[in-house]
C-alpha cells in the first residue's frame, strides 16, 4: 500500500467520523426544535436501541437487508456502474423466495430454505444483468435502465402479492405464510433478529475477498477506472458490465429472501420500500469498502431503532430519521468534509 492510498484511508475515516457525528449532533438539534419534550425524546433515540432485547434485537436485524443492499451497491460501484434498481431487485428476490417456499412444501427444511434463496437471488440478479445487457448492447444508460426496470418491477410484485399470491384468511395485503420449517432460527426472543446476521456478516467478507484479493476483482475495478486502457490490456470489457449487475443483483436477492425467512417469513406489499435507497447510502458512507458497509449498516438502522423509540415514548415523528439520513446522504456525497480533512493534514505534514 502506497502513502497516497493510506492518505485515502485515513481521510475517508475521519471524515466518515465526522459526518456521522454532525449527524447526531444534527438529530438532537431537531428534536429540540420539533419536539415539545425534547429532553426525553432526546434520551429515546440515542439510548432506546439499547433498552432491551427486544429494541436492540430488532435493530440487529434492520441491519441485515442494509448489509445485503450496500454490498450490491458497492460491487456496482466499484465497476463505475450505477444500480438504481435495487427497490425492485430486493422486492423480486423476497417475493420469488416466498413463492418457492409456498409450493415446496414437502422439502426438508434446509434444502428448500436454499432453494428458495438461490431462485430469489437469481431471479434479482437477472433482473439487475438486464441492465448491464442494455449497456453493452446498445448502451442504454443503465442507471436509467436499472431505475425504469425496478419501478416496473415493484407494481408487478404488487399485483402478485395483492392477486394471484394473496392470503384470502388475512386482512394484510400479503402472501400467505411460508412453512415454519423454513424459518431461520431466532437468536434473541423476543425480536426478530435470525441467523440472518451471520451469512451478512459472512458476504460482506466474501465480497471483500473478490474485490481485492481475485484477478477478478482487479480487472473489474480496472475497467471502472478506466475502460481503454482495461480494453487495451486485454480485458473483456463486456464481461465486466453484465456480471457486476448480476452479482449486484444477487446480492439484493439475498436481501430480500433472507428478510422473507428471517423476519417476515411472508411477503408483504411494499415491506422492502426504503431497502435500496438504504444501501445507497450505506456504500457511500462505507466508500465501496464491503467491510466497511457492516457499521454504516448498523448506524443506519440505530438512526430508525432510534427513531422508533423516541416516536412510541414521546412525540417525535418517524420522520427524523428519515431527515438525518438526508444529512448523512450530503455530506457524504458533497466531498466538502472529506476536502477539509485532506488541506488540513497536508497543511500539518
Amino acid at each position: 500500500m502506497n502513502r497516497r492510498e493510506k492518505e485515502n484511508i485515513i481521510v475517508s475515516f475521519w471524515g466518515v467520523l465526522l459526518v456521522l457525528g454532525a449527524s447526531l449532533l444534527f438529530a438532537a438539534v431537531l428534536i429540540f426544535l420539533l419536539s415539545s419534550e425534547p429532553l426525553p425524546a432526546v434520551k429515546y433515540f440515542f439510548t432506546g436501541p439499547f433498552l432491551s432485547r427486544y429494541f436492540f434485537g430488532n435493530m440487529l436485524d434492520a441491519a441485515v437487508p442494509l448489509i445485503f443492499t450496500g454490498l450490491g451497491i458497492s460491487l456496482a460501484f466499484k465497476a463505475s456502474l450505477f444500480n438504481l434498481g435495487g427497490e425492485g431487485q430486493i422486492y423480486m428476490g423476497a417475493l420469488v423466495t416466498t413463492v418457492v417456499c409456498l409450493a415446496l412444501p414437502e422439502f426438508n427444511g434446509l434444502a428448500g430454505g436454499l432453494t428458495a434463496l438461490a431462485a430469489g437471488s437469481l431471479a434479482a440478479g437477472l433482473l439487475a444483468a438486464l441492465s448491464g445487457y442494455l449497456k453493452v448492447k446498445w448502451n442504454v444508460d443503465s442507471m436509467i435502465s436499472s431505475f425504469l426496470l425496478s419501478s416496473a418491477v415493484v407494481y408487478g410484485v404488487n399485483f402478485f402479492i395483492t392477486g394471484y399470491f394473496k392470503d384470502p384468511s388475512s386482512s394484510l395485503l400479503s402472501t400467505p405464510f411460508i412453512d415454519s420449517r423454513y424459518f431461520l432460527p431466532h437468536l434473541m426472543n423476543p425480536s426478530t433478529l435470525s441467523t440472518s446476521i451471520f451469512f451478512a456478516l459472512g458476504g460482506a467478507v466474501i465480497i471483500y475477498f473478490l474485490l481485492y484479493r481475485t484477478r477478478w476483482g482487479y480487472e473489474m475495478t480496472m475497467c471502472g477506472l478506466n475502460p481503454e486502457f482495461a480494453r487495451y490490456g486485454g480485458v473483456n470489457v463486456s464481461s465486466y458490465v453484465t456480471m457486476p449487475f448480476f452479482l449486484s443483483g444477487l446480492m439484493h436477492g439475498l436481501g430480500g429472501g433472507f428478510a422473507v425467512l428471517g423476519t417476515y417469513h411472508m411477503s408483504i406489499k411494499g415491506f422492502t420500500s426504503g431497502m435500496g435507497w438504504g444501501g445507497i447510502a450505506v456504500a457511500l458512507i462505507a466508500k465501496n469498502n464491503p467491510l466497511g458497509v457492516i457499521p454504516a449498516a448498523l448506524f443506519f438502522a440505530y438512526l430508525n431503532a432510534g427513531s422508533k423509540a423516541a416516536m412510541l415514548h414521546t412525540d417525535v415523528t418517524f420522520e427524523v430519521a428519515a431527515v438525518v439520513e438526508a444529512f448523512v446522504f450530503f455530506f457524504i456525497t458533497s466531498e466538502v468534509i472529506f476536502s477539509f480533512i485532506r488541506r488540513k493534514r497536508r497543511s500539518l505534514l
